[in-house]
């Protein structure tokens, strides 16, 4: 304990026994009530300075739990208000305190922000759209606490006076508000754990013994017993001490600690505020049908009621109206993440078609390899063999195209093989006259022509060697078998370096200057091509990339490779490393 705590402590201390030896030892008169007055005064005023740091932001950064802090410290305040009312008729004016007291609405108050406090429940995580609509359950609350003061104890004040009832009217609605003080306090501390639950029991406790000390004295009052400075007082000014101590160490509860939230409370708020604007006609027609009271009275009620049930309505409408807005807000999203589950299925489905496809296909190239082999050795024997030139020519090119069939067959089954990527910073351009080569033989056959046009200091980008050549060369015999009836057809392929990607562009006489278009977006292309095109997205995807392509009729006249740039810690001894390796898979 820090030494402004420990002298602060000793205040209190003080002010307690000084109360103590007034009330036993001091006579009945103006010294012990001035006495008396001042103490309670003083009292009231370190307790509500006590809970004014617990309202800033660098002690209390959590916004309700602040919250709590000032409305619990407005309540403390008009305790204050009432007690300096109080103060400036018995030490002030040296005269009796008027009955009906205007200052006891003030006293009858001072418990509902505290209420509100509790009500806001602030030991339970809850979002920010629960918090607006339970702020406006908490405000249909307070105006049903006013109205039930207003109704009960002003027109015995104001419209027709009359001190009993006046009096009995108060008491009871006071006793009533405590009670329903004390039992969400115990309901709120029963539900809460840890620091929160501490705190709550430690405000259990003095709003306990203040609720019993004011009984004691009310009662006391009806039988003229009481008299300020009694000894009926200092029950009254331990619960002031109590309450005093726990702002000034509520810093040492551990209230980070949220319990999740639980609907039902919510729900029963909800209720008991509906509940409050259902009985505001019962309460009209109550007063109508009280035949002891004077007509005055009766209509003071009636109106009040009625004025009350419109001001209710209206803050209900609001409530209603921004449940109507939040309810639309969630369907809106739950329809978004059903279309999301609905996408990602789709993307699962052509998914496990794609890892079906390549299964299918890897079996059929091991089955080709097979005869292709056989193939290749009958030829070269051919070839060795003493036969004419004509059919050793003959020979010689049936071991070509085996040997280039055998290649595309092993590229066909890097391509659907599952294994990781290695990445590395490579030359697109390098992998480019790569499959250039690979591709001539089958251009040469199909009559097709291609055309290189390459940026010139290219940046690297970060990639797999094999998988973008064989992604290239698919792009490419794509373009490559599409009719050519123009004696410029064939395939045009570009690089450029554009900010910070890397593109190449695959297109045929066929491509027009109309805009990319993300591949696969068009519902119109065969299913097939789908698939194989499919598996280019996702490795160029896996790359950080993406595929764009024009479309004329039911074909893909163009594509766009677009790749990001790799980053400048892939130093040139990577970079050479992987043109090498590019290189040697076209041998």
């Amino acid at each position: 304990m820090s030494r402004r705590d420990k002298f602060w402590t000793l205040a209190l201390a003080l002010l307690v026994l000084a109360q103590v030896i007034a009330s036993l030892v001091v006579p009945r008169g103006d010294a012990l009530t001035i006495a008396s007055d001042s103490i309670q005064g003083t009292l009231l005023l370190l307790a509500t300075a006590a809970f004014l740091p617990n309202t800033t932001a660098t002690r209390t950064p959590s916004h309700r739990t602040r919250a709590f802090w000032i409305l619990t410290g407005s309540g403390m305040f008009f305790w204050l208000s009432y007690q300096g009312m109080w103060n400036y008729f018995e030490v002030y004016k040296r005269a009796e305190v008027p009955n009906p007291f205007i200052g006891d609405v003030v006293l009858f108050l001072h418990l509902v922000p505290m209420m509100a406090a509790l009500a806001l429940l602030p030991h339970l995580q809850e979002d920010e759209r629960d918090a607006r609509i339970r702020m406006l359950d908490f405000a249909l609350l307070l105006i049903w606490w006013v109205f039930l003061y207003v109704y009960a104890v002003i027109p015995w004040q104001t419209v027709h006076v009359n001190e009993p009832a006046y009096s009995s009217n108060f008491n009871a609605t006071y006793l009533t508000e405590k009670l329903v003080l004390l039992i969400a306090l115990v309901l709120i501390t029963y539900n809460a754990h840890g620091g929160w639950r501490h705190l709550y029991a430690q405000l259990l406790g003095a709003c306990a013994l203040y609720a019993s000390s004011s009984y004691v004295a009310n009662y006391a009052i009806g039988r003229q017993t009481y008299y300020t400075g009694s000894f009926y007082d200092i029950p009254l000014i331990l619960s002031m001490v109590w309450l005093a101590l726990i702002g000034r160490f509520a810093v040492r509860f551990n209230l980070s600690e949220a319990k999740r939230s639980q609907p039902l409370l919510g729900v029963w708020i909800t209720r008991l505020g509906m509940l409050a604007l259902f009985s505001l006609p019962w309460f009209a027609l109550y007063a109508q049908l009280e035949a002891g009271s004077p007509d005055s009275v009766r209509n003071f009620r009636s109106t009040l009621s009625l004025i009350t049930m419109v001001v209710m309505g209206t803050l209900l409408f609001v409530r209603q109206t921004l449940l109507g807005n939040e309810l639309a807000q969630l369907l809106t999203e739950s329809r978004r993440s059903f279309e999301d589950l609905k996408t990602l299925q789709a993307q699962l489905i052509h998914s496990e078609k794609l890892a079906s496809l390549g299964q299918l296909v890897g079996g059929a190239a091991h089955e080709i390899n097979n005869p292709l082999t056989a193939m290749l050795g009958y030829s070269d024997l051919l070839s060795a063999s003493q036969m004419p030139p004509q059919e050793q020519n003959l020979a010689a090119r049936i071991a070509a195209q085996v040997r280039r069939t055998r290649t595309l067959v092993a590229s066909l089954l890097t391509f659907v093989r599952q294994a990781p990527a290695r990445m590395s910073a490579i030359d697109v351009n390098s992998v480019l006259q790569t499959a250039m080569r690979l591709l001539a033989p089958q251009l040469d056959v199909e009559a097709a022509a291609f055309q290189l046009d390459l940026g010139t200091g290219m940046p690297p980008v970060l990639a797999d060697s094999n998988q973008l050549l064989h992604v290239c060369l698919h792009l490419a015999g794509q373009i490559g078998a599409l009719p050519h009836p123009e004696d410029d057809s064939g395939v045009h392929i570009r690089t450029r370096h554009d900010g910070y990607a890397v593109s190449i562009e695959f297109s045929s006489s066929a491509a027009s200057s109309s805009q990319y278009e993300p591949l696969l977006d068009s519902r119109k292309a065969s299913q097939n091509s789908t698939l194989s095109l499919g598996a280019c997205a996702r490795i160029v995807t896996e790359h950080g990339g993406r595929i764009l392509a024009q479309r004329s009729d039911e074909e893909y006249v163009a594509f766009r490779v677009e790749l990001p740039v790799a980053m400048k810690s892939s130093t040139p001894s990577e970079l050479a490393v992987s043109n090498r390796a590019v290189a040697s898979s076209s041998s």
